[in-house]
C-alpha cells in the first residue's frame, strides 16, 4: 500500500500540471484521477463516496465510475453493511520493484520511540517520493498526544512540511534542483514556493543556518491546522535520505517555545540515526 500511496500522490501531482501547448488527453486525466481516488481511500482507510470526491478533487458522478472500476479490478472494497470503502490486498502489487528505505526505518525505529517516550510528541519519518515527503514509520500509536494516526504511506508536499523543507536544504544540489525543477510545473501553493524558492534560496539557507526547519499550522494534514512540526534532515553515508519530524499541538506551544524545548532532543536523535546509518559523529555529515 505504500507504494500505491507513493503512485498515487505523484500521479496526482502530476495530474495538475500545466500541459505545454493545450489541453491535457483524456485517458491521461481519467488515469490520474484514478490514481487520485486510490490516494484519497488509502489516506482515509475507510471512506464515504462523498470524502473520495472531496479527497480527490472530482465530481461524484465522476467518483462513483472510478471507484465501481476499482471495485471490478480488486483495487477497492464496500465494507459489509457500509456506505465505506477501503482498499484491498490487491494494492500491494503495485509495490512490485519498489525499493523503500529498509535500513533507514530499522535504525530509525528505536530512536524515534525513545524520543517520543522522553518528549510525549509523535515523531515520524519521511522520505522523498517524486513532490512529496512520505510517512516511513511513526509513534502516533504511541502516544494520545495525537489527534490522527499517520501510518506509512501518507504524504505531504515537499515544500509545504517540516520535514521536506528539511530535506531540501540538505539534499545533493542537482537532486534539489531537479524537485524545484517539477514543482515550477505544478499549479496552485507549490508553484508559489517553488518560485520563492529557487529566486533567492533565502528560505533554504535559513533552514541550514539554523539547523532545522519547521512548519506552523500545516494544512495538508488530515487535521488541517491544528498541529505544526520540527524537523531535521537523516544521513546515509553522508547523503540527505529523508528527514525526522517531532509534531505537537499548534495551540500548546509557540514556535519559538516549541524550539527552545525540542531542538536539542530533535538535533541528538537525528544525529544517532544519521551516525548509526554510517554517516560519523559529525552532524549535518556533509555541506551542500
Amino acid at each position: 500500500m505504500t507504494a500505491m500511496e507513493a503512485t498515487g500522490a505523484t500521479a496526482k501531482g502530476a495530474g495538475k500540471a500545466k500541459a505545454a501547448g493545450g489541453e491535457r488527453d483524456g485517458n491521461v486525466r481519467a488515469i490520474s484521477r484514478g490514481l487520485a481516488v486510490l490516494q484519497t481511500v488509502n489516506r482515509g482507510g475507510s471512506v464515504t463516496m462523498m470524502e473520495i470526491c472531496r479527497g480527490a478533487e472530482i465530481p461524484y458522478p465522476t467518483a462513483c465510475r472510478i471507484v465501481q472500476t476499482l471495485m471490478d479490478e480488486g483495487f477497492l472494497e464496500r465494507e459489509p453493511a457500509r456506505k465505506r470503502y477501503r482498499a484491498t490486498a490487491m494494492v500491494r502489487t503495485l509495490a512490485l520493484g519498489f525499493q523503500e528505505e529498509d535500513d533507514l526505518v530499522a535504525v530509525s525505529r528505536p530512536h524515534i520511540v525513545a524520543l517520543t517516550k522522553l518528549l510525549a510528541w509523535p515523531v515520524s519519518i519521511t522520505s522523498r517520493v517524486g513532490p512529496m515527503m512520505m510517512v516511513r514509520d511513526s509513534t502516533h500509536k504511541l502516544t494520545s498526544l495525537t489527534l490522527h494516526n499517520y501510518a506509512p504511506g501518507f504524504t505531504l508536499p515537499i515544500i509545504e512540511c517540516s520535514t521536506g523543507k528539511a530535506w531540501l536544504a540538505w539534499a545533493r544540489a542537482e537532486e534539489r534542483a531537479g524537485v524545484l525543477a517539477g514543482l515550477r510545473q505544478m499549479e496552485g501553493p507549490a508553484e508559489r514556493l517553488a518560485v520563492l524558492l529557487t529566486s533567492s534560496e533565502k528560505m533554504l539557507t535559513d533552514i541550514r543556518t539554523k539547523g532545522y526547519a519547521t512548519q506552523a499550522r500545516n494544512i495538508y494534514t488530515a487535521t488541517p491546522g491544528k498541529t505544526s512540526s520540527i524537523a531535521m534532515p537523516l544521513f546515509k553515508d553522508g547523503v540527505a535520505i529523508g528527514a525526522l519530524g517531532l509534531i505537537f499541538f499548534a495551540s500548546a506551544f509557540t514556535m519559538a517555545e516549541a524550539e527552545e524545548r525540542f531542538v536539542p532532543h530533535i538535533r541528538e536523535t537525528a544525529r544517532a540515526i544519521s551516525a548509526e546509518l554510517g554517516s560519523g559523529d559529525v552532524y549535518p555529515p556533509v555541506a551542500v
